[in-house]
């Protein structure tokens, strides 16, 4: 299934959005206490991710591997919440979501350039 097929980006076709326009929707519906800012999205994230990882955990366990349009759904459905927490977290800290998405473009293509994607740590 590609993205121009996609269940999701059918859905998503009435929004023209950026991560910078996501971010300050977002920020509209984040209702947690000022005095939990940072520790709150970044719990969030945690669970959500967890979520991402149990919903494919059961493409496997319950159809076999088949992700059909109903699991891209409930996937990505998922990945939502993920995005949510990462922009209500890049919030909390001052950063935009756009400018943590370059920044890690940029390590990617460093990291690319210099044959260094594969392997592990974060200073590669």
């Amino acid at each position: 299934m590609t993205s121009a097929t996609s269940p999701v980006t059918a859905a998503a076709a009435e929004f023209d959005m950026n991560f910078e326009d996501y971010q300050k929707q977002a920020t509209e519906t984040a209702v947690y206490p000022e005095r939990y800012k940072v520790i709150y999205p970044t719990m969030g994230l945690a669970g959500e991710a967890g979520e991402v990882a149990n919903k494919v955990k059961k493409i496997y366990r319950d159809r076999d591997g088949v992700i059909d349009e109903d699991a891209v759904k409930e996937v990505c459905a998922e990945i939502g919440d993920v995005l949510w927490y990462c922009a209500a977290l890049c919030t909390d800290l001052g950063v935009g979501l756009d400018t943590v998405a370059e920044a890690n473009l940029k390590k990617l293509q460093d990291r690319s350039g210099r044959n260094a994607v594969n392997g592990s740590g974060d200073n590669r």
